[in-house]
């Protein structure tokens, strides 16, 4: 579905996307991550074709961006971190509003409209005003505008930041149906907690560069220690980490609250015995399991960053400011409608324009 190749964007001498290579399959529900600044919505924004990469190729569902871009809009729906919304707007004229700027027929709108939005759950919000929806309600919005011409691949910036708890289980349960509807799925965000139930694919990103991309059971496979265990303890901590470290065979890698991680490459029955001479040395021991990699442990092994930094600052912001004189593209669109596409009409191609091929962009 989505293959980016070498691809990089440079702001002056900041190097924002360094060499970046990617491959989404189609039906994925792909997680991007990494710290702010690492280049996270530099990327989505290259893929969408709302920046022009320096280097590298984008295809998505077959086409190549820089010479088919009007047949890869047609493939994408794109939601942004942030987006407008009009004041004088009804949910359903702003649906119908979209609607004609795709080239989709009144019938067919009125139609997609009332099927779209009993699907985000705004059925009985069409007569309601857009700027008086909560922002749970305009991010579901947001999405049912996005899938209006029917797109293969979903892109999302962000779409549970500034959420309450609620709007984002009820954002993760749209995204996870649509995808088992057949929509490839691509979704930054800084919930890690949420990719990870979430997503069946993710990709982490630190410094511009992709530090790794997989499957999730392999991805978070990268971080997990099968020699790390975990003892709980119930009483005489002290005790218990002086007897582990007289033992030759272990070496104490932690001592949490109630807990002891320890480095054991021995079988399942010697760490039964190890267990057994806690006991006998007078330790409450509660019981004990192996490590089991998650996906902040193995963001901050491969960043450096505490994800509950990224959960705090809600309005992250991964492009540095343009430099004086270069508009802001993003700024300047209404709700998540790409420049090109604000342009010319989803739909309206120019066949005669096609061509194959893979040629990228060269600074």
């Amino acid at each position: 579905m989505l293959y980016l190749g070498n691809l990089s964007k440079s702001y002056g001498k900041f190097l924002a996307v360094n060499n970046l290579s990617l491959h989404v399959p189609k039906g994925d529900l792909f997680g991007f991550v990494g710290p702010n600044g690492a280049g996270k919505t530099t990327t989505i924004r290259m893929l969408c074709g709302l920046l022009k990469p320096n280097y590298g190729t984008i295809h998505i569902n077959g086409y190549e961006l820089k010479h088919q871009s009007e047949a890869v809009r047609r493939c994408i729906g794109y939601v942004p971190d942030f987006f407008g919304v009009y004041d004088n707007l009804k949910v359903k004229e702003y649906m119908e509003f979209y609607g004609s700027i795709y080239g989709i027929g009144d019938d067919k709108i009125r139609k997609m409209t009332g099927d779209l939005l009993d699907l985000v759950n705004l059925a009985d919000k069409e007569e309601v005003y857009v700027d008086t929806l909560s922002r749970g309600m305009k991010q579901r919005l947001c999405v049912a505008r996005a899938l209006l011409h029917n797109p293969q691949l979903l892109v999302l910036d962000e779409p549970s930041s500034g959420l309450d708890p609620r709007a984002r289980v009820e954002m993760k349960e749209l995204l996870m149906n649509l995808n088992s509807m057949g929509k490839t799925i691509i979704i930054s965000s800084h919930i890690l907690a949420d990719i990870a139930e979430m997503c069946n694919s993710v990709g982490i990103m630190n410094k511009g560069r992709l530090v790794t991309a997989g499957r999730m059971e392999d991805i978070l496979g990268l971080g997990r220690n099968e020699h790390h265990l975990i003892i709980q303890i119930r009483s005489d901590m002290d005790k218990a980490v002086e007897h582990m470290r007289e033992l030759p065979e272990v070496s104490v890698v932690s001592v949490r609250e109630n807990e002891i991680v320890i480095n054991f490459t021995g079988t399942d029955e010697e760490v039964n015995r190890i267990m057994i001479t806690l006991m006998q040395a007078g330790v409450m021991v509660g019981g004990y399991h192996r490590e089991e990699s998650n996906l902040e442990t193995l963001f901050m092994q491969l960043t450096g960053v505490n994800p509950m930094q990224l959960q705090n600052n809600m309005a992250p912001q991964d492009m540095p400011e343009a430099p004086m004189g270069m508009p802001n593209a993003m700024a300047q669109q209404p709700m998540g409608m790409p420049n090109a596409m604000a342009q010319q009409p989803a739909g309206m191609m120019n066949n005669g324009n096609m061509q194959q091929g893979g040629a990228g962009w060269n600074a």
